[in-house]
């Protein structure tokens, strides 16, 4: 039976940095708050690290990643222009409270994600008849930035449609992977 809580403390901060070795998360596509929309997400020792929540409804205007002691790390802000699939990811800062734009998602033909710091681009690559997709880096010929497809069984059995595996690569920010993520979900009406 896996554990839903861990008996070790958890640390205090989840892995925003980037780390030497791909990572796999599960993500559940429940919310851990009563009657909300959202998700949980938990690392590969069964430890719950992200949840998201949606205190609107589902598709809100507003939702929120935050580590497991409910500390905000992004939110994404749906744009005016509910048609064309446009949400600002916003990066809060802990020390202030206040929140600064990090990235852009826009849904044209594609999926793109622009960051704001710096000209990156990450594309949102559906995988062709499966739930899933690839988070790819457009600016360095379409290199695996992350993966997230369906989790199995051992024996190759599905969890279910609302249970994901996340794999983020090495030295990249996996709370950004992740809000990158909840905007995939916000726009394909998931979340």
């Amino acid at each position: 039976m896996s554990r839903v809580f861990p008996q070790t403390p958890c640390p205090s901060h989840p892995s925003s940095h980037s780390v030497s070795k791909p990572e796999s998360f599960t993500i559940w596509m429940k919310s851990l708050v009563f009657n909300t929309r959202g998700c949980t997400v938990y690392n590969s020792k069964g430890e719950i690290i992200y949840r998201v929540d949606n205190y609107d409804n589902k598709c809100g205007q507003e939702v929120y990643l935050m580590d497991i002691r409910g500390k905000v790390l992004f939110s994404l802000l749906q744009k005016k222009l509910r048609l064309f699939g446009c949400w600002g990811g916003y990066k809060w800062d802990a020390s202030s409270s206040r929140k600064q734009l990090w990235f852009r998602v826009r849904k044209h033909r594609s999926i793109c994600v622009s960051l704001c710091d710096d000209m990156c681009t990450y594309k949102i690559v559906r995988n062709d008849g499966k739930l899933g997709f690839n988070i790819v880096d457009a600016d360095q010929e379409g290199a695996l930035v992350a993966e997230i497809k369906q989790k199995q069984t051992t024996t190759g059995i599905n969890f279910g449609n609302d249970v994901f595996t996340l794999t983020v690569q090495p030295h990249v920010d996996q709370s950004l992977i992740m809000a990158i993520v909840m905007a995939y979900g916000l726009i394909t009406n998931q979340i």
